[in-house]
């Protein structure tokens, strides 16, 4: 399991994005800056985008107590999906192996191995489950 230090802080209302930022279909791809996820009215800085590694998830606590899994693609793309299983309750998304299917990423569960696609949050394996997504800006 990776484990690092974040720290989050509240920043600007999350109105219009740049050319770095990530939303479900498009993720953040940029090398190196802050991570920022979208939540509640603004954008909350997470970690340094070093701080991921490719094909290995992150354990984020937000600022109402909600968690975020943080996901470096092994093509260089930053996701974040909430953390809990859907069918467990767990709270181990983060810690999940990731995947694709028809060329769209997903985190499969380490738990029950339900996959979950991490543009939509939809689950490949139950249509009716789904997991939050953030949209990701690295700046």
């Amino acid at each position: 399991m990776t484990t690092a230090t974040i720290t989050t802080t509240r920043q600007s209302t999350p109105s219009a994005t740049p050319a770095t930022s990530g939303t479900p279909d498009t993720p953040a791809t940029s090398a190196t800056g802050a991570v920022r996820l979208a939540h509640g009215d603004g954008w909350f800085t997470v970690c340094d985008r070093g701080l991921l590694t490719p094909g290995r998830g992150v354990s984020v606590l937000l600022p109402d107590g909600d968690q975020a899994a943080v996901f470096l693609d092994r093509s260089g793309r930053v996701h974040a999906v909430g953390n809990r299983d859907p069918f467990t309750g767990a709270y181990v998304l983060a810690r999940g192996l990731l995947g694709s299917a028809g060329g769209r990423p997903f985190v499969a569960s380490p738990l029950l191995k339900q996959r979950f696609d991490l543009a939509t949050g939809a689950c490949l394996d139950d249509e009716d489950v789904s997991v939050p997504v953030f949209a990701v800006r690295v700046e």
